[in-house]
């Protein structure tokens, strides 16, 4: 039997364990040849590049990404390891060349890289802000940068559109909101509208671009759903949970599925839907003035509407 992926080439950064470990060997098991993208430091609260890796600390190492490869290779598919931090513009690109020059070309990207600097929005630094929208939303951007314009030249040389595929890593944290991540949820917003617009511009090249808000128990949230249970139980929050969806978005059989979100985790997928316009008012006169819009909007906003009484509830404790 083929394997949907077989002839195809991924890259997947920050899979040097947690999420990205698990999406590289579940698209390596579907038949892709894998780049295994980390940048590898240890440990939690310091300054590693992987989701699902903990803050991390300490030099950079490759073992995480040659671990990992090596286990795609022990399984009998094909895998190079790639260190380095992929929020880096040169080092994305190397990475893409990377891809090109071991398999011959680029066919999925998935974007899983990302830290956590957590603090409530009154007590955050400029470097903790700085540093999660630099590894999360620029090291998104990086790859997408140098994955499409690969794409692009291929499709103008052949004049046809290519196979192309890129799954972005969003999070609850943008849809629901969190308290204590204004700056994680605030990167993960823009994944989001980044993924909406390459979604756009890279149809007409035959790309799809996707993104997946994941929820899973990894390092990088062990503060947030605790220890795993007892070997031999089932965890309901393992990547392994995930890794399948990207395996699809991955695939032809989702060639008509780009602009999407899916949130995932447990055995669930949820398809997203963009915003829906909830309430509309327009002036009586020409132009609203401010008694108007109070009498208009204040009824709506006082308990009239969902988001108003979830409002009312945080702000009464």
């Amino acid at each position: 039997m083929t394997l949907p992926l077989a002839g195809l080439t991924a890259v997947v950064t920050g899979a040097g364990r947690g999420i990205g470990r698990a999406e590289a060997r579940e698209l390596a098991r579907l038949g892709a040849a894998v780049v295994v993208n980390d940048y590898g430091k240890p440990g939690h609260g310091g300054t590693s590049h992987a989701e699902g890796h903990g803050g991390g600390s300490g030099d950079a190492s490759a073992a995480p990404a040659e671990s990992v490869a090596a286990e795609i290779r022990a399984a009998g598919g094909r895998a190079v390891a790639h260190l380095g931090d992929v929020a880096d513009f040169e080092t994305a690109r190397g990475l893409i060349d990377l891809a090109v020059a071991e398999f011959g070309k680029l066919d999925i990207l998935v974007n899983n890289a990302g830290i956590l600097r957590d603090r409530m929005i009154f007590s955050m630094s400029e470097s903790e802000w700085d540093a999660v929208v630099h590894v999360h939303l620029k090291g998104h951007f990086t790859t997408t940068r140098f994955a499409s314009e690969h794409w692009r030249a291929r499709a103008k040389a052949t004049g046809a559109p290519v196979y192309g595929r890129i799954v972005n890593t969003s999070s609850e944290a943008f849809l629901a909101g969190s308290a204590g991540q204004p700056n994680y949820a605030a990167a993960k917003g823009g994944i989001v509208g980044l993924t909406t617009s390459s979604a756009q511009a890279l149809a007409k090249y035959g790309v799809t671009v996707n993104a997946i808000c994941p929820r899973a128990r990894t390092r990088m949230t062990a503060d947030v759903f605790g220890d795993a249970p007892p070997p031999g139980a089932a965890d309901p929050l393992s990547p392994e949970h995930v890794a399948p969806v990207v395996g699809y978005l991955a695939s032809p059989a989702a060639s008509v599925v780009t602009g999407q979100v899916l949130v995932v985790h447990g055995g669930m997928v949820a398809v997203m839907e963009r915003p829906r316009v909830a309430a509309k008012f327009d002036t009586a006169k020409d132009v609203f003035t401010y008694e108007e819009l109070e009498s208009l909007l204040t009824p709506h906003f006082d308990g009239e509407s969902f988001a108003a009484r979830e409002v009312l509830s945080l702000r009464r404790g």
